[in-house]
């Protein structure tokens, strides 16, 4: 555990903060609250498994580097691991949609930048009813949405309704990963002066293998949705930001546990 005090340059200092996901994202979050001189502990709480049809998410990926595609759609942070995991390239041609500030911020932590996210509603549909403003109501556009095998294809559905020419792709499903024992019980007796929440899904894992988190750790939750779900999924929450930028999360990670002067 750090024992470097909070200092005006490093006002995490002293703090323990645990980071729920892994991959760029994670390693991203680490590194800025380094930074600013708290301890993160990367403790990956979901992962994905290849979709049933691995040859046809292949297919399209490689279609999408070729610029097949006016827009991809990206439902999900997730859903940008599995692009990182099979490095997969979107052209400059090709803009890109994001259901929400947490996928961006995802989405910006291996290289790009999402042209559309929706306003106060991080939801596919959400995204959707943004869509004809953001495109200017042009119709047919080639689009490519990827989402999760248990997810309700909302947005490809509204989008072939609007007369786009839409390729449906399941990328992944989700599964939880099993806790470290040690960082169960470092939760349980407090040792953690804050925990993340950045999805419903790891809200959900939360909520199985942690239980109660202590009142003395805070709890942050990355977005009205990430909240919203946790809250429905039994995980306290004791603050949400307003969306899912890094610089946000720290912003509220400082004014939570840094006293005020």
């Amino acid at each position: 555990m750090s024992l470097t005090a909070p200092t005006e340059a490093k006002p995490l200092g002293g703090f323990r903060i645990l980071v729920p996901r892994g991959g760029p994202w994670g390693d991203s979050v680490a590194s800025a609250l380094r930074a600013k001189g708290a301890t993160p502990v990367i403790v990956p709480m979901t992962n994905f498994v290849p979709a049933p049809d691995t040859e046809d998410l292949v297919s399209a990926l490689k279609d999408l580097a070729a610029g097949a595609f006016d827009w991809i759609t990206l439902t999900s942070s997730t859903t940008v691991d599995v692009l990182n995991a099979y490095r997969a390239i979107i052209p400059p041609t090709t803009r890109i949609a994001a259901v929400g500030e947490t996928t961006a911020s995802a989405l910006a932590a291996i290289g790009y930048k999402a042209d559309l996210t929706p306003g106060e509603q991080n939801t596919a549909r959400g995204l959707l009813e943004a869509w004809e403003s953001a495109t200017g109501g042009v119709v047919p556009l080639r689009i490519l949405t990827l989402r999760s095998q248990v997810a309700v294809p909302v947005l490809t559905d509204g989008l072939k309704r609007i007369g786009h020419d839409v390729r449906s792709v399941i990328a992944y499903r989700t599964v939880g990963v099993p806790i470290d024992h040690d960082v169960i019980d470092q939760v349980r007796r407090g040792e953690f002066s804050a925990v993340l929440v950045t999805s419903g899904s790891v809200a959900d894992e939360m909520a199985a293998q942690l239980g109660e988190i202590p009142t003395g750790t805070f709890v942050l939750a990355l977005g009205p949705r990430t909240a919203t779900d946790a809250r429905h999924a039994g995980v306290r929450v004791d603050a949400t930001t307003a969306d899912g930028a890094i610089d946000t999360l720290i912003a509220g990670l400082t004014s939570a546990l840094t006293p005020a002067c």
